[in-house]
């Protein structure tokens, strides 16, 4: 096993669309509501790929992609915002995800940043466990107004670094 992290700009586009289509392809309405917001995502990288190459990267196992994270630092030093994270189907539940987020953690703290936060939803119990196995703490529960109906409520997570 080679777990590998690669700049964004190392793929080509369309990747990241790739990444999180088949990550969240376990239920058919993940991509019917985010599938645009998902298109914009990898569009925006990669026309902007000075801010994918320090913002994010590419997770490679064997030198295949097999997830990626990014994150937004327009908020240093007060906190750094987890957006996407995600790890594809056939390598869910091998410990990789937890593995590129503290990879990911690791390189924000770089910054000289008070702390992270992230959003997932109640409905992914998985990512819920990998956030808190790494030290992420809930605090707060919020409504969902759009999805709620199949992802359930949002919860929020911050670390703080000591």
């Amino acid at each position: 096993m080679s777990i590998k992290f690669k700049k964004v700009s190392a793929f080509d586009r369309g990747i990241l669309l790739d990444l999180l289509t088949n990550a969240y392809s376990f239920d058919c309405r993940n991509k019917q509501c985010w599938g645009s917001d998902w298109q914009t995502f990898d569009d925006f990288f990669f026309d902007n790929l000075q801010i994918a190459d320090k913002c994010g990267f590419v997770t490679t196992l064997n030198y295949e992609a097999i997830g990626f994270v990014s994150w937004d630092p327009r908020n240093i030093p007060k906190y750094v915002e987890i957006g996407h994270n995600c790890i594809t189907t056939k390598c869910k539940g091998n410990g990789y995800g937890k593995i590129q987020l503290q990879e990911a953690v690791n390189r924000i703290a770089q910054n000289d940043v008070r702390k992270i936060i992230v959003t997932t939803n109640y409905s992914l119990v998985p990512a819920q466990h990998m956030y808190e196995s790494i030290g992420f703490k809930e605090y707060q529960r919020r409504k969902n107004e759009s999805n709620s109906n199949f992802t359930g409520e949002y919860i929020d997570y911050e670390f703080f670094y000591n």
